[in-house]
């Protein structure tokens, strides 16, 4: 089965969504085709006490606020229901679920190409985000280890380890969330690459994203911001970490150098034995349906210039982090180049 369409939008979540907001106020014609089951994007996967560490007014796509929350911060499935509605608000045209093998270049436009349909596309827009493509470092000894190993991506709750011996390794918000609830229930340790930087209890998502503008505004003017130290990647001191703190338990160790069976062997060559560890170590780009255009480089991500391909002009990307614009891995972040990216899709369209 084959259809044409002006525009494919790989992806349906928060990226995927704000770029259709912007097409849907164009002429052109396009369709999203999500590989989940239902709205919601990766948020669906996040783990159950998952929140947010912006308010509701500061998470919110391009168009329509996220409805006030009684806590500050939105949970996980407040997120995943405001993006459902989102959706439905506008009516977007969305195929799910429906996974995207490959985009191939098919001379005078770009066949994108699914197990039981194929799309004939002037443009493309990849909006897949990271959640498919979890990252774990090298460790030696990793696949000697027995215990439990698990990656955020996958993570739920804290119930299956309790009782157990656990590493919690990597830094981020992801890493100090997890660690703040699974160290109530098990004997836990935080394994970081360095010593985590915290933010002030007084700095939350808001601040952050205004500095992002802040370095977005400059760039445009061709200067340099000073601001102080602190990014989207420093832990945010959410409620569950504060509360961490006062336990006396938001305190890290560098990482161990190998794996047996059943332990882990550290620097200095002691020796602690482990059941179990949950790997907060990030994601990289979920970009392997874009391999048949030969478009990845070295670094597992796409040249582009803002926001489109510098090697496949039919091809813009959005969404998967700074790379592709300051903070548009954020809810909030991610409509200042979704809205670049669909007017640069309409006057692409307009001239050819």
């Amino acid at each position: 089965m084959e259809t044409m369409v002006d525009v494919v939008i790989i992806g349906g979540g928060q990226a995927a969504l704000s770029v259709a907001y912007y097409l849907r106020r164009t002429d052109y014609s396009f369709v999203i085709l999500d590989a989940e089951t239902s709205p919601g994007g990766a948020w669906q996967h996040g783990w159950d006490s998952l929140r947010l560490f912006s308010p509701s007014t500061w998470s919110s796509l391009s168009g329509w606020q996220m409805p006030p929350t009684q806590e500050t911060y939105p949970s996980r499935d407040q997120v995943i229901r405001y993006l459902a509605n989102y959706e439905s608000r506008y009516e977007f045209p969305v195929q799910r679920p429906l996974l995207v093998n490959a985009v191939n270049n098919h001379g005078d436009h770009l066949e994108v190409v699914s197990q039981h349909q194929t799309w004939h596309a002037r443009v493309v827009v990849s909006a897949t985000g990271t959640w498919r493509n979890p990252f774990i470092p090298p460790y030696p000894g990793i696949n000697l280890f027995q215990g439990l190993q698990l990656h955020s991506a996958h993570y739920q709750s804290p119930i299956p380890f309790q009782n157990k011996k656990v590493l919690v390794v990597g830094g981020g918000n992801s890493g100090a969330q997890i660690l703040a609830e699974v160290s109530r229930l098990a004997d836990s340790t935080w394994v970081t690459p360095s010593e985590p930087l915290f933010l002030p209890d007084d700095v939350d998502g808001r601040v952050l994203f205004q500095r992002a503008t802040d370095r977005w505004k400059a760039h445009l003017e061709g200067r340099e911001v000073d601001q102080p130290v602190g990014g989207l990647g420093d832990v945010v001191m959410v409620p569950p970490v504060k509360e961490a703190r006062e336990r006396g338990v938001l305190h890290s160790v560098r990482p161990f150098k190998q794996f047996t069976a059943t332990s882990v062997i550290w620097e200095d060559s002691s020796e602690t034995s482990v059941d179990a560890v949950i790997w907060c170590t990030g994601f990289r780009p979920a970009l392997s349906h874009l391999h048949s255009l030969g478009v990845i480089n070295s670094e597992g991500k796409v040249d582009v210039e803002g926001t489109r391909s510098v090697q496949e002009p039919r091809l813009w990307l959005v969404g998967y982090g700074e790379w592709t614009g300051l903070a548009s891995a954020t809810l909030i972040g991610v409509g200042r180049t979704a809205r670049t990216t669909a007017e640069e899709i309409e006057h692409y369209l307009a001239k050819s």
